[in-house]
C-alpha cells in the first residue's frame, strides 16, 4: 500500500489597487470643485452678460473637464498628454535633451558627469559593523541617500511550490518592515540581463586548472570555454535602499551621520533580505557601482571590464567618469553613447489572481535585447500613513458607489477590494506604493550612414515589440515614457531616484485630478 503526499494548491496573489480620490464620476476632487465652479460660473454668466456669453463659458468649462474626464487606457487625461507635448517642446527650445560631456563637452570640469537627475549624485565609501565595505549614493537636491545591494537569486527551477511561498512571504514582511525603518523612503530592486562575454568563465577554468592535467580534459574544457558563452546571458540582481536625510527631530543629517546609523543596520537588513530568496546578499561597493552605471550608459565597455577583472586588475573608475560622453533624449527613445534605449513604466498592476512566477518571461533574457533592464519601484508607508490611506480609499470608494443609483461591477469590485485592503492592513499588513520600469537596449550599429540608422531602428523596433509581446505575458501594462526617457533611464538603474520628489507638480495634487 503506498502513501501518496498531500498536493498543495499553488497560492495565488492580487489585490492591487490604484489610489483615487473622491469625486463624481470619473472626475477627481479637483475635477469635481472645477465642475461646481463652472456651474456656479455660468449662472453668473447668464445672470449678467445673457445667454451668449453664459453659452461661452459653459464651453470653454465643458472642454477643460472633458480634458480631465477622458481617459485613454493608460489612465492618462488629455491634459496629461497637452502637458507632457508642452514640456517637451520646452526641453527641445532649451535643448535641455542634449548632453555632451568629456575634455571636448560642454561641462566646465571636463569629466564625464552623469546627466539630467543624477548630475549632481556624490559617490561615497564607508564600512558596516562586518568589516565590509558598501557604496553610498548622495543627491543633494533632495537630500536622499541610498545604498545598494548585489544578491543573487536562488530562482524557482526545480523549488517546491511551498519554498516559493515561503519566500514571497519573508519578501512581503521584509517590505512591510520597510515602513518601520526610520528614514526609509524607497527601495527598488533591479533586475538586468546581458550577453555573457565569458570572461568570468575563462577566468574560473583557468584558476582551477592543474598543470598535470590530462589533454583529453584539457581540450574539452578549452571548448567549453570558447563554445558556451555564445548565446549565454547574465542576469544580475540589485536591491537600492534610499534613506532620507531628515534628522528624527526634524533636522538635517549629513553623509556621516547617514552612513554610521546605516553602518549598524545594514547586517540585519541583509540578513532579513536573504530569507527571501535573494541568496548571498552584500553590499556595493564603490568602484563596483562605478562599474554598473558606466555599462549601463555604455554596454560596449561590459566587455572590457570583464577582460580587465580576468588578468586580476582593477579599473578604479571615479565617480565622475560613469556617464555618458553623449546623450540625446528622444520623445520615445534615448541614444547614449554606443546604444539605443527605450524605457516603459507601468500603467496597470495584473487584474485578478496571478501566480508568483507571472514575471518569468519578463526577468528572462530575450534575443532582440542585448541587455534588459526591470526595475521594481517602492514607496514603503509607515503604520500611521498606511491606515489613513486605506480609511481614505475605502471612504472614497464607498462614496462612489454611493453616488449612483446603478454602480457599475468596476466600481462595486474597487468597493470590495478597498474593504479587503482595508481589513488586512488592520490585522497588521504592510502598505506600499509600487512601480515598475523596464529598459530595453539594443547596441547602436557601427557606422554613420544611413543603413546603420536604419539598422538601429530595425534593432529598436524589435525590441519594442519584444517587451510588448513579454509585458502580455506578464499581465502588465506598460507604456513607454514619452518625452522623459532620459529620466526613466536614470530611475530604472540602482541610484535611488525617487520620481515624484522631482516632479515640479506636487504627486498629491495629481492624484487629485
Amino acid at each position: 500500500m503506498s502513501v501518496q503526499s498531500p498536493v498543495t494548491a499553488a497560492r495565488t496573489y492580487g489585490n492591487w489597487r490604484r489610489p483615487a480620490g473622491a469625486g463624481l464620476g470619473a472626475l477627481g476632487t479637483l475635477g469635481t470643485g472645477l465642475l461646481l465652479l463652472s456651474a456656479i460660473a455660468v449662472i453668473g454668466a447668464l445672470a449678467l452678460g445673457g445667454l451668449v456669453w453664459a453659452i461661452a463659458v459653459a464651453g470653454g468649462s465643458g472642454l477643460l473637464l472633458a480634458l480631465l474626464v477622458v481617459r485613454d487606457r493608460h489612465h492618462r487625461s488629455g491634459l496629461d498628454r497637452v502637458a507632457a507635448r508642452v514640456g517637451w517642446a520646452r526641453t527641445r527650445r532649451r535643448r535641455a535633451h542634449v548632453y555632451r560631456s568629456g575634455p571636448l563637452g560642454l561641462l566646465p570640469w571636463g569629466t564625464s558627469q552623469l546627466p539630467g537627475l543624477a548630475a549632481g549624485s556624490q559617490l561615497s565609501e564607508w564600512q558596516d559593523s562586518y568589516g565590509r565595505r558598501f557604496a553610498l549614493v548622495t543627491l543633494p537636491a533632495t537630500r536622499h541617500h541610498t545604498v545598494v545591494f548585489a544578491t543573487e537569486p536562488d530562482g524557482a527551477s526545480l523549488v517546491d511550490v511551498d519554498q516559493v511561498d515561503t519566500w514571497v512571504a519573508h519578501w512581503g514582511a521584509w517590505l512591510a518592515g520597510l515602513g518601520t525603518e526610520p528614514g526609509v523612503v524607497a527601495a527598488s530592486v533591479t533586475v538586468e540581463t546581458a550577453p555573457d562575454s565569458g570572461a568570468r568563465l575563462r577566468r574560473e577554468v583557468e584558476s582551477a586548472t592543474v598543470a598535470g592535467a590530462p589533454p583529453v580534459a584539457r581540450a574539452m574544457l578549452a571548448e567549453v570555454v570558447r563554445d558556451y558563452p555564445v548565446g549565454s546571458a547574465t542576469i544580475t540582481a540589485y536591491v537600492a535602499l534610499t534613506l532620507s536625510g531628515s534628522g528624527r527631530s526634524g533636522g538635517r543629517r549629513g553623509v556621516d551621520a547617514v552612513a554610521r546609523d546605516l553602518a549598524t543596520r545594514l547586517p540585519g537588513l541583509t540578513q532579513r533580505l536573504a530569507a527571501t530568496g535573494a541568496g548571498a546578499v552584500r553590499p556595493v561597493t564603490a568602484q563596483q557601482l562605478c562599474e554598473v552605471i558606466r555599462t549601463a550608459y555604455d554596454p560596449t565597455i561590459a566587455r572590457v571590464l570583464d577582460e580587465v577583472h580576468s588578468d586580476g586588475q582593477d579599473p578604479r573608475l571615479r565617480w565622475t567618469d560613469v556617464g555618458p560622453m553623449a546623450a540625446q533624449a528622444g520623445w520615445g527613445e534615448y541614444r547614449h553613447d554606443g546604444a539605443w534605449s527605450v524605457t516603459w513604466s507601468m500603467t496597470g498592476a495584473p487584474r485578478g489572481e496571478v501566480f508568483s512566477s507571472v514575471l518569468t518571461d519578463l526577468l528572462s533574457p530575450h534575443p532582440d535585447v542585448d541587455r534588459k533592464r526591470v526595475t521594481m519601484l517602492y514607496r514603503p508607508l509607515d503604520a500611521g500613513r498606511a491606515a489613513r490611506v486605506v480609511e481614505h480609499d475605502r471612504r472614497n470608494a464607498d462614496f462612489r458607489v454611493g453616488s449612483s443609483s446603478r454602480p457599475t461591477a468596476r466600481v462595486l469590485a474597487e468597493q470590495r477590494a478597498a474593504i479587503r485592503t482595508a481589513e488586512e492592513e488592520a490585522r497588521g499588513a504592510g502598505l506600499v506604493d509600487l512601480g515598475m520600469l523596464v529598459t530595453a537596449t539594443v547596441l547602436d550599429p557601427i557606422g554613420v550612414d544611413g543603413e546603420a540608422a536604419s539598422g538601429a531602428g530595425m534593432a529598436l523596433d524589435a525590441a519594442r515589440a519584444a517587451i510588448d509581446t513579454l509585458s502580455a505575458t506578464a499581465r502588465v501594462q506598460l507604456r513607454p515614457v514619452y518625452g522623459s526617457q532620459d529620466s526613466a533611464f536614470a530611475a530604472a538603474l540602482p541610484l535611488g531616484i525617487v520620481l515624484p520628489a522631482h516632479l515640479s507638480v506636487p504627486a498629491e495634487f495629481r492624484g487629485a485630478m
